[in-house]
């Protein structure tokens, strides 16, 4: 595939900037993001060091104005435009699952996401290209819901159907599905979880990357479909 503009969510760390390096290797551009702009320079820089094309930015999903000023860079100091937009920042919430907890976690993990791609699906549908990631959990699959963590579950639940909703507003050749990546071990998951970097990201960069006669609107883990 030629090379495309990619952006990344939270990628100063963990899947994220897996990703990332994956995607820059790859031969694409890529604009890695985390809340404040100095963590995404740090982690970029590793990357330039080993030649690939990165670019750090600050960008707050969980704000609006942040999502307004960094589209607003986008597309005049930046690379002017979202090929593939990778939605990775998330987070698990530890405490009680009361309504504050909830109000969080929705505004980050399902909200932070539909801002995004709200802003960047009409230069997709113009152009007639992108692909959109929403990095999930079977954690927010209806199919095999459990108890504990309400605040990361129903969040991830929520972006799940935020997944169908907006993929509805996708034009030709554009792609939005969500992706399990699994229980990695990065901060995140803890050094105790089964499955390394390169096996978490691989489902990712696989949906980050489909073909144009790739699937739509999906639910996947290891490029396999799974239950909502």
């Amino acid at each position: 595939m030629s090379s495309r503009i990619a952006v990344v969510t939270g990628a100063n760390r963990g899947l994220g900037l897996h990703t990332t390096e994956k995607l820059a290797a790859l031969g694409h551009t890529v604009v890695l993001t985390a809340r404040h702009r100095e963590d995404a320079a740090a982690a970029a820089k590793e990357l330039k060091d080993k030649g690939l094309a990165v670019i750090p930015a600050g960008l707050d999903v969980g704000d609006d104005a942040s999502v307004d000023a960094f589209f607003a860079w986008l597309a005049t100091e930046g690379p002017g435009q979202v090929d593939i937009l990778v939605n990775n920042a998330g987070a698990v919430f530890d405490g009680p699952d009361d309504p504050k907890t909830l109000q969080t976690a929705f505004n980050i993990n399902t909200l932070g996401a539909y801002r995004t791609i709200r802003r960047a699906l009409p230069g997709m549908n113009e152009r007639g290209y992108g692909r959109v990631v929403n990095v999930s959990s079977g954690m927010g699959a209806l199919s095999d819901m459990g108890g504990g963590y309400a605040a990361y579950r129903l969040s991830k639940a929520a972006l799940n159907a935020c997944t169908i909703v907006l993929g509805h507003e996708a034009g030709t050749n554009v792609k939005v599905n969500a992706v399990c990546p699994g229980w990695v071990r990065t901060r995140m998951g803890g050094q105790s979880a089964p499955r390394d970097l390169d096996q978490g990201v691989a489902g990712i960069v696989w949906a980050a990357t489909l073909d144009v006669d790739g699937p739509h609107q999906g639910f996947f883990r290891d490029g396999k479909a799974i239950d909502w």
